[in-house]
């Protein structure tokens, strides 16, 4: 069996620890909101995502530079499958969050959070900061500010049901 060379420990540098690093961070810091809300993904399941994405980023993009391209010259190795793995297993837990009780739905701002936590740990993973920085400071607006913003105009449960 022929396998790729091995990348050795010492090779760890602050390129990668950054990735991998603010990632984790960021996806703790997109889980907050979620945990305060008494969700059933906060603050751990956030942060294990993005996490989970930004390393799978950087291991197909490490190989992809390792292997190369195959002997005809096409890429032996497709790094847009990535987002189409990511995407199915984030389907899943998101089909799994999501509860149709008494006739309400509960659960899709967190299975839609957690969609969107994955593609900001690919990000990372990849390296794409700009993209790492707009999709978190517009997530946490979306969250955080535009919540603030429903509850106090358009409040759907009676104050004392309200799981804050």
């Amino acid at each position: 069996m022929e396998l790729n060379p091995p990348v050795l420990v010492h090779w760890i540098d602050y390129d990668l620890i950054t990735r991998l690093g603010g990632a984790a961070l960021l996806g703790l810091l997109l889980g907050l909101d979620r945990e305060f809300r008494g969700r059933a993904a906060g603050l751990r399941t956030h942060g294990l995502v993005c996490f989970s994405a930004a390393a799978l980023a950087v291991s197909m993009i490490s190989l992809y530079h390792q292997i190369g391209p195959s002997a005809d010259g096409v890429n032996g190795l497709d790094a847009l499958r990535i987002y189409e793995a990511t995407g199915s297993f984030i389907g899943i837990i998101g089909a799994g969050l999501v509860v149709f009780s008494k006739g309400k739905v509960k659960n899709l701002t967190t299975a839609a959070h957690l969609w969107l936590t994955a593609m900001i740990g690919i990000a990372c993973g990849a390296g794409q900061w700009p993209l790492v920085v707009i999709g978190v400071v517009i997530s946490l607006i979306m969250l955080t500010l535009l919540g603030l913003a429903e509850r106090h105009w358009f409040p759907t449960e009676p104050e004392e049901d309200r799981v804050e």
